[in-house]
């Protein structure tokens, strides 16, 4: 079903790229109404259902129609007879199709206050004739899909909008294996979730999806929460979680300056994909803020308040997972004492480097890092694992990477041997496993693993970069690829771009002291 499900998708994408190509349309002015129609046709999907099961229940002669209410109860969501797919889809080419699909959206959402100003309704900004011919390819998804593939069309949608939006695009769609990379290692298994940085809601379904491949119920076992500034991407995530099933807390709000959620010690897992290098932030507006207790950096760089938002988020049992540039893990300064208060706190728990083109709108590699604040009390403490997984990837085409599931299974079976847990696996990993760790259980492998103290960790001036813990593995010189050594060298240029601002700043104080006292 996985094959078809692929071969639906690439066949709807290709279809509608095509479509956008001759509209003139913006791709964001094209892509949030394409999501909306994918929503109301996965909405009409599961209404049919509930209607087949209500007339199933009840003989001939008692027949009914389901009511508001049998539709609330069993899907949590009620769609108005002409506001339904199965009724726009009738309507004669000659119809205002952009006014019929935005009354429709209105109608749903007076219906349904949990997706009240979600829905597109802009659609009389497309033309009649693309509308129809969306509506007409959207038609043929077949009615029998099993599991989640709706959600799974809108995600595949969704990655290609953001590859097609460029630099836009990565501020709503993290890459996929690199959640899924996240999510294994965290484990979500039961509590509550939240992302202040949730973009389209992608560490939601997730966790979702892990909970339910552990045999258990998302709806019973984990509640989501999170936050967005921008109203588009909280459109796209709010409609990613309807059409996966899900529900959850998603605000509207400047993480920096707003904690809607009073999120301190309050969540058991924090994921997140933030903006890197963010400058301008006002910091007198949040120097008193309980999230930032651990300093307030000098440089302008929204880096290390971010990484203190996910782990004062967290209460005594959490686990956090992120995504965050490579220089934060050699950041100077005031930046470095705050990584050496985190790290001292123990809480560190694993560093993964990540090679370039992972992402559709940078080339950048970056660093997963997570926290995890039980580790103090276990074998574990007093150590942070390091892993090089640069060298770990599916490569898609010249421009872009990702895992497959073996590879995510395998870096995850890493984490769990550290951890003292044995190691699953669904997706045939056993043999890298078998390969690397022959006797079952953690050992240092050099240019992939090391698990190293907190004292050689400040023996390396703090640094948390993986590159220099692990080693690296034997290779032949030939096998040099010119491209990944010209990013290594760009990621070093950043990082020490980095040091030479907080120098700069520094120079500038003392000079700014001299001055005074003249």
């Amino acid at each position: 079903m996985t094959s078809m499900n692929n071969q639906i998708e690439n066949k709807l994408w290709a279809t509608a790229d095509q479509l956008w190509a001759n509209s003139g349309l913006k791709p964001s002015e094209y892509s949030v109404p394409v999501l909306g129609l994918i929503f109301l046709k996965y909405a009409d999907f599961k209404t049919q259902l509930v209607v087949s099961d209500i007339q199933a229940t009840y003989t001939t002669s008692s027949r009914r129609s389901p009511s508001e209410a049998d539709f609330q109860s069993r899907i949590g969501l009620y769609i108005p007879e002409k506001a339904r797919f199965s009724y726009l889809k009738t309507l004669p080419e000659g119809t205002d199709i952009g006014k019929a699909l935005n009354e429709a959206m209105r109608d749903i959402e007076a219906k349904n206050e949990g997706l009240r100003g979600v829905l597109p309704k802009n659609y009389q900004k497309i033309e009649n004739k693309t509308l129809f011919e969306l509506i007409r390819i959207l038609s043929s998804i077949p009615d029998d899909l099993e599991g989640d593939s709706f959600g799974k069309i809108y995600e595949y949608f969704l990655g290609n909008f953001a590859m097609k939006e460029g630099q836009k695009g990565g501020e709503f769609f993290t890459p996929t294996s690199l959640v899924q990379l996240i999510v294994h290692v965290i484990e979500p298994y039961h509590g509550r979730i939240y992302d202040p940085a949730c973009g389209s809601g992608g560490m939601f379904v997730q966790s979702a999806r892990f909970v339910k491949r552990h045999q258990m119920n998302p709806a019973s076992e984990i509640s989501v929460y999170g936050q967005e500034k921008g109203e588009t991407t909280l459109q796209l995530c709010k409609m990613n979680l309807a059409v996966h099933g899900l529900s959850g807390d998603i605000r509207e709000g400047n993480t920096y300056y707003e904690d809607i959620h009073k999120s301190p010690g309050k969540f058991d897992f924090v994921m997140a994909n933030p903006p890197f290098n963010v400058s301008g932030i006002d910091k007198e507006r949040i120097r008193d803020d309980p999230r930032f207790r651990l300093g307030i950096p000098s440089t302008d760089n929204g880096n290390y308040l971010w990484i203190q938002i996910f782990y004062h988020s967290l209460n005594d049992n959490g686990r956090a997972g992120f995504v965050m540039a490579n220089s934060a893990a050699d950041a100077r300064g005031a930046e470095l004492e705050i990584r050496k208060k985190l790290l001292q706190s123990g809480a560190v728990d694993v560093m993964v480097s990540i090679g370039p083109n992972f992402f559709y709108t940078v080339t950048l590699p970056c660093t997963l890092w997570f926290f995890d604040r039980v580790k103090p009390g276990t074998e574990r403490n007093g150590t942070v694992l390091f892993i090089d997984a640069r060298n770990t990837f599916h490569q898609i085409d010249r421009a872009h990477r990702d895992f497959l599931p073996e590879q995510c299974e395998f870096l995850a079976n890493i984490v769990r041997l550290y951890r003292g847990l044995p190691p699953e696996f669904t997706c045939e990993s056993q043999a890298a496993i078998t390969e690397k760790f022959p006797a079952g259980t953690y050992a240092d492998v050099p240019g992939l693993c090391k698990i190293a103290t907190v004292e050689e960790i400040e023996a390396q001036g703090w640094s948390l970069n993986p590159g220099r813990y692990v080693g690296v593995t034997e290779r032949d010189d030939d096998d040099g690829d010119f491209y990944e050594r010209l990013e290594e060298l760009n990621e070093e240029l950043e990082r020490l771009n980095v040091e030479a601002r907080v120098l700069e700043d520094r120079i500038g104080e003392n000079v700014g002291k001299i001055l005074d006292r003249a």
